[in-house]
């Protein structure tokens, strides 16, 4: 699925105030899946890049950044077991910033960055849900930027570009259309590693709701929340200005759009 949703706001002697602006958000959602005899193999690519452009001065903010791979190749094991190997790459296309401090990056592209590599089990009773478990997973964490990585950012010790992380991951997966008009794509994925504090588990839950309303025109509801113990965000004091430290925290975000989108789907059977 593609969708691109845009919205603008013109103000002129609006006495109850507020900003012009533009704003776009795109969002590409694509998978491909094997099956035949005993292998499967399940593809996905989930990207999503969104801009807004407000004021006098015509500042442009960005809004969402997502870039999220992974492939999936099993052998029949028993019943509806796989023998299993995941590998899922995540990161994001352009620098992020701490609005309004637009002069600091906080993060960029493989600023964070996580390859993921798991073996295991994979349990798929039908065709749109799966949970995979894995015992043997290896996590590579990168932080390509020097200001970045001298600070020791996202978990990398300080001047170093990557860590190594090895301990189990758990992922569970669901994608169908619950009718013509109504598509759910959810998945919620858990790592905890081995070699450092194995008890404070990473959690990073997603969730796609895709609404046809017509052949061209859709609406799409996009949710994410994740824990990274690792990554370190800054807690305000009561005032809402001064910081009073920095610590792990529960990360959340919502995407509601409405706009041009298209559907494409192909199946073959043999």
């Amino acid at each position: 699925m593609f969708a691109v949703n845009l919205t603008q706001v013109s103000l002129t002697n609006w006495a109850a105030g507020g900003q012009n602006s533009v704003s776009g958000n795109s969002l590409f959602s694509w998978f491909a899946n094997y099956k035949k005899g005993k292998v499967v193999w399940d593809n996905s690519v989930d990207l999503a890049y969104g801009l807004v452009m407000q004021g006098k001065e015509g500042d442009v903010l960005k809004t969402d950044d997502k870039m999220d791979l992974s492939s999936k190749y099993g052998v029949k094991a028993f019943d509806h077991w796989y023998y299993s190997a995941l590998l899922n790459f995540k990161s994001q296309f352009a620098p992020g910033y701490n609005y309004p401090n637009d002069s600091i990056a906080i993060s960029k592209f493989l600023a964070p960055g996580y390859l993921l590599l798991a073996l295991g089990l994979d349990y798929k009773p039908n065709d749109y849900f799966s949970l995979f478990l894995s015992p043997i997973t290896a996590r590579l964490l990168i932080v390509n930027d020097k200001t970045l990585s001298d600070a020791g950012a996202f978990g990398v010790d300080s001047g170093e570009t990557v860590k190594m992380e090895l301990g189990a991951y758990i992922k569970a997966a669901y994608n169908k259309d619950l009718n013509h008009y109504i598509n759910l794509k959810t998945s919620v994925d858990m790592f905890s590693d081995y070699l450092n504090e194995p008890e404070h588990v990473d959690v990073n839950f997603q969730l796609l709701l895709s609404l046809k309303v017509s052949k061209f025109i859709s609406a799409s509801v996009s949710l994410q929340a994740l824990y990274d113990h690792d990554t370190r965000i800054a807690v305000y004091k009561s005032d809402e200005i001064t910081i009073d430290h920095y610590g792990p925290r529960a990360q959340f975000k919502e995407v509601l759009g409405i706009g041009f989108a298209y559907k494409f789907s192909s199946v073959r059977t043999r």
